[in-house]
């Protein structure tokens, strides 16, 4: 069986409105800065309801997996997990993001109560000359990036990277990055809405208030060695009607990208449900006699278990499994 999601949205100061004018998103919001494809989380729940048919009456996935059975949905691997391992978004970003950094489990743990955040970002789309902050630039002090952020020259220990379509950046717990302005992103991450803000331009919301800052917990946290910038994992296989790139792969989560030259053929097996995020192009997904049409900047739940699925065009998708 094939299932559509429906996002949790989120309006944040600094997005924008392609979300919802090119990528069809369904929403009143003024600013669709975040769509939260596929979320368990308790700050944006995603919902799920059959392909095809008036989605008037979708269901949390919270919900529909507590209905189903969580094996039977997710599949042992997912089910291992003591909640729902992966969140995946969508995110617009029209203006930079706050220069930022997550914890590891770990510290999460221990100081939040909860889970830390690794996550991987693939280039959906960008502007000409947009450019993301990854990383320091040079090794750091603890010091000396305090003394930067509290004196408003952090951007100047930050590497940055040009970035064009298709790109992929692993971001590991504890590196320091922001997405710049122009760039559309799909987010594959730990299940977590955990970030401490170094940097935010100064910036208010709607009411004229800054949004807090976190520096002694990020202080905490943060890699002062420069990464190693790690793309895609994986070479580009090709196959008849489509090609395949491991794009990467944690405990948590594992993406594929699959270029639609005609058909692919993918296995849901007992051990972890596929979720297909479309970002390029019009599609067709079958499985056990339904068909579904599949358009950019749609995402698609098939439950461990549902076997061969067959998607047929000319396009890209995101596939995400555990």
């Amino acid at each position: 069986m094939i299932y559509s999601l429906y996002p949790a949205f989120k309006d944040y100061l600094w997005g924008g409105t392609r979300l919802r004018d090119e990528y069809g998103k369904k929403t009143d919001l003024p600013i669709v800065a975040e769509s939260w494809e596929l979320s368990c989380h308790k700050d944006g729940l995603s919902s799920i309801g059959i392909a095809g048919l008036d989605a008037t009456n979708p269901v949390p996935l919270t919900e529909f997996i507590q209905m189903r059975g969580k094996t039977e949905v997710l599949g042992t691997r997912p089910a291992a997990f003591s909640s729902f391992p992966v969140m995946i978004k969508l995110i617009d970003a029209k203006q930079d993001l706050s220069v930022q950094v997550h914890p590891d489990d770990r510290y999460a743990r221990r100081v939040e109560g909860s889970v830390g955040k690794t996550e991987m970002w693939y280039v959906v789309d960008c502007e000409e000359g947009a450019e993301l902050l990854y990383g320091f630039n040079r090794p750091v002090t603890r010091e000396e990036v305090k003394a930067a952020a509290e004196n408003d020259t952090l951007l100047s220990l930050a590497n940055h990277v040009p970035v064009h379509k298709g790109d992929v950046f692993w971001i590991n717990a504890g590196t320091l990055h922001a997405i710049g302005k122009g760039i559309l992103i799909a987010e594959i991450q730990q299940n977590s809405n955990l970030t401490y803000r170094l940097y935010d331009y100064g910036r208010v919301d709607k009411n004229g208030n800054k949004r807090p800052l976190h520096l002694e917990k990020a202080l905490d946290v943060l890699r002062f060695e420069p990464p190693v910038r790690t793309g895609p994992i994986g070479h580009i296989e090709h196959h008849n009607g489509y090609d395949r790139t491991l794009l990467g792969t944690c405990h948590y989560f594992t993406v594929f990208s699959i270029e639609l030259l005609g058909e692919y053929t993918g296995n849901s097996t007992p051990l972890s449900f596929h979720c297909l995020t479309v970002t390029e192009g019009s599609l067709t997904i079958e499985n056990e006699g339904q068909t579904v049409e599949a358009h950019k900047g749609q995402s698609f739940f098939i439950p461990a278990g549902a076997g061969v699925y067959t998607v047929k065009g000319h396009g890209h998708m995101l596939v995400t499994t555990v």
